[in-house]
């Protein structure tokens, strides 16, 4: 390999290593051509699988300023590149392991934080991505419901209200005239009983009054009686 082709490569390797959220350093001693293409399809979307070279992999870790990886670099040697979903490329690494244990997972790294084997298994183990944000939409709306559930109880309440106002005011508009719940004011009789003491005062006799209109009656009477005797 030239001096040029060495430089590219471990340039590509260092674009790798920077654009992936982790890779899984793997050793794949035994497998056939055929099953690591079968591997790289099984990645797909989630992570790239490169056989590399240990000596330019360790220069390009090292610029890529990635750490833990140099005493795994030995043997024939191949790392996932984790593009997509952390979960799913260890689920797909683990999975195909199950059927071909030529497969074997030495380490890797994540966010920047080393990881052995065993912490690669559990994270074959977690849930996806996809289904973790299910649940969490799902959390959320059950959420929502209740929350819409809060808000909407007194809402029905106010409009049972205003729905019996309605009722109540077809049967009775003075509700509306006089506000809610209040009576007409032609309805109150005070217009009535004001004027009861001035018809007392004019149109109602006294017994003083009576005694007058009688005195002249009594005269006549007495000048009728005296022309008679």
């Amino acid at each position: 390999m030239s001096r040029n082709t060495k430089t590219q490569a471990v340039a590509d390797l260092v674009a790798q290593f920077t654009n992936s959220s982790g890779a899984v350093l793997t050793e794949y001693r035994g497998l056939s051509v055929a099953q690591l293409r079968e591997l790289r399809t099984a990645l797909r979307g989630n992570a790239e699988y490169a056989i590399v070279k240990n000596t330019l992999t360790k220069i390009a870790a090292r610029d890529a300023g990635v750490e833990g990886l140099d005493d795994l670099l030995n043997g024939p040697s191949a790392i996932a590149f984790v593009t997509g979903d952390v979960v799913e490329a260890a689920k797909g690494l683990k999975t195909f392991g199950k059927d071909h244990p030529a497969l074997v997972v030495k380490g890797g790294f994540l966010d920047g934080k080393p990881l052995t084997p065993d912490e690669i298994n559990k994270l074959a183990d977690l849930e996806s991505r996809e289904v973790l944000l299910a649940k969490l939409a799902g959390g959320m709306k059950a959420s929502l419901s209740q929350a819409a559930a809060l808000f909407n109880a007194p809402l029905s309440q106010a409009a049972r209200t205003v729905e019996a106002l309605r009722v109540k005011a077809e049967a009775d508009p003075s509700i509306l005239a006089g506000g809610a719940g209040t009576p007409e004011t032609t309805d109150t009789p005070a217009p009535a009983e004001a004027a009861d003491p001035e018809t007392s005062a004019d149109d109602t006799p006294s017994a003083d009054a009576e005694a007058p209109a009688e005195a002249p009656a009594d005269s006549a009477s007495a000048e009728e009686a005296s022309q008679e005797g």
